[in-house]
């Protein structure tokens, strides 16, 4: 259902060396990319893709989004926040369950302010 999702960075070099070595965690790397676009993924389903804003603007943070990483379980929530704290990112909800029972979750904001969750979900 959805092919790709792309989140506006100021710095691509910096971004790059964030998002590469934090999706590293889960088996993600680059799969392709041009000077203003990356696209991340493990060749199986919807990528990631950081970017410079097309109109090369300044990146701004939408309110209320948030870019969802499904880590598989809670051992791997708490790996990619602890990874995500150490490249920089900043605290937006430490690990814990939220729906009891079915989602655990950990937040972030990555180095331009993006909000992120790592989480594993239980359906039924």
């Amino acid at each position: 259902m959805i092919g790709y999702v792309t989140i506006g960075v100021n710095d691509m070099a910096r971004a790059e060396a964030f998002y590469g070595a934090l999706l590293a965690e889960i088996g993600g790397k680059q799969l392709m990319g041009m000077d203003r676009i990356k696209f991340y993924g493990n060749g199986q389903g919807a990528m990631l893709a950081i970017c410079i804003p097309y109109d090369e603007g300044a990146q701004h943070c939408g309110n209320g989004n948030m870019f969802a990483i499904d880590a598989g379980d809670e051992d791997t929530v708490q790996k990619l926040y602890a990874k995500a704290l150490e490249l920089g990112a900043a605290d937006d909800g430490a690990p814990g369950e939220r729906v009891p029972g079915a989602f655990y979750g950990a937040y972030v904001r990555d180095l331009d302010g993006n909000k992120l969750c790592f989480y594993k979900m239980s359906m039924g």
